[in-house]
């Protein structure tokens, strides 16, 4: 039976690329795609998120939930990696802007819905699932898992030395989650930076008469400018994407149990993820960590996966 999910993305070029391979599994269930803002403003993820899935018209279309303003508003700017549109500037058009539920709104309603059997696929900041648990606070017991893309163990941030994106994007919402009682899987920046995505991967995408293949072929190659004229790196880090697989092929993993906390406060450290790994902790584990992958059957699982995809868009 295929698994209950629901994504919260911030797309986002690699956000977009999980939802490429997400909305044609057969092992999936995608009961929602709600927006959250982080890699874009909270409008443009709404609209972005409405764009991705028109443009990819899967057979079962999931509910869509709106982002709304964070707190303190976002801290970091991604256009110079994504575009001022978020998706390298491919101008996708969105038919008739839809207006959607809240997305903390349609988590809690999908939660309830199947209790214990969906699992939140959080891909950008946590901000809704915050929020859904603020909003029904009985609701942490009934989701099924998180599986979350954010934070470093033993390495450095990819947004400040201490932090990564997701997690410096809304620390208090992070945290907040962090210590839910909730069954919880990180797949941190540890793990996914172990993966770089070479520029031979364009020429094994779909097709372009086929709809993921015509969007995957618009908004990767951008991505693959920009990480070089930034970091000089030949290949672009695909985190959401690996995030993904972790959910769908769990065994390509090697987790830990931890225990997690998020600062807040810290002038230097705001949004970093500490864990207490001395030989006798003094916090309960409270989520499980993904330490090592399979960096070869990962790459290649993505690769099957979107051409999957490529195979369910033929036609018009």
């Amino acid at each position: 039976m295929a698994k209950k999910v629901i994504l919260d993305v911030d797309p986002g070029i690699d956000d977009a690329l999980a939802l490429c391979m997400a909305l044609f599994d057969p092992r999936l269930e995608v009961v929602a795609v709600t927006a959250v803002g982080g890699n874009v403003s909270p409008q443009l993820a709404t609209r972005n998120v409405q764009a991705i899935v028109e443009q990819l018209d899967p057979p079962r279309l999931p509910r869509l939930g709106a982002a709304s303003e964070p707190d303190h508003g976002l801290p970091v700017d991604s256009r110079h990696l994504f575009g001022v549109d978020g998706l390298g500037d491919a101008g996708l058009e969105v038919a008739e802007l839809l207006a959607p539920h809240p997305s903390e709104k349609i988590i809690c309603d999908e939660v309830r819905a199947a209790p214990e059997e969906v699992t939140i696929v959080a891909l950008g900041p946590l901000t809704n699932l915050a929020r859904a648990f603020h909003r029904d606070p009985e609701l942490p017991s009934l989701v099924g898992r998180i599986v979350m893309m954010g934070g470093a163990v033993a390495g450095p941030g990819n947004v400040t030395p201490a932090a990564e994106f997701n997690i410096y994007c809304d620390p208090e919402s992070a945290r907040a989650v962090f210590r839910s009682r909730t069954t919880k899987t990180l797949v941190p920046l540890d793990v996914t930076n172990r993966l770089v995505l070479g520029f031979d991967v364009l020429s094994q995408l779909p097709e372009e008469t086929t709809r993921v293949g015509k969007l995957v072929r618009r908004i990767l190659p951008p991505a693959f400018r920009a990480f070089r004229q930034e970091s000089g790196l030949e290949g672009i880090h695909v985190h959401d994407s690996i995030a993904l697989i972790a959910v769908t092929n769990p065994e390509l993993f090697v987790t830990q149990e931890m225990a997690g906390d998020v600062e807040v406060r810290g002038e230097l450290t705001v949004g970093a993820t500490v864990f207490d790994r001395r030989r006798v902790p003094a916090w309960r584990h409270n989520m499980e960590v993904a330490v090592d992958m399979d960096v070869h059957k990962v790459a290649q699982q993505i690769l099957r996966n979107l051409a999957h995809a490529g195979k369910s868009t033929e036609g018009p």
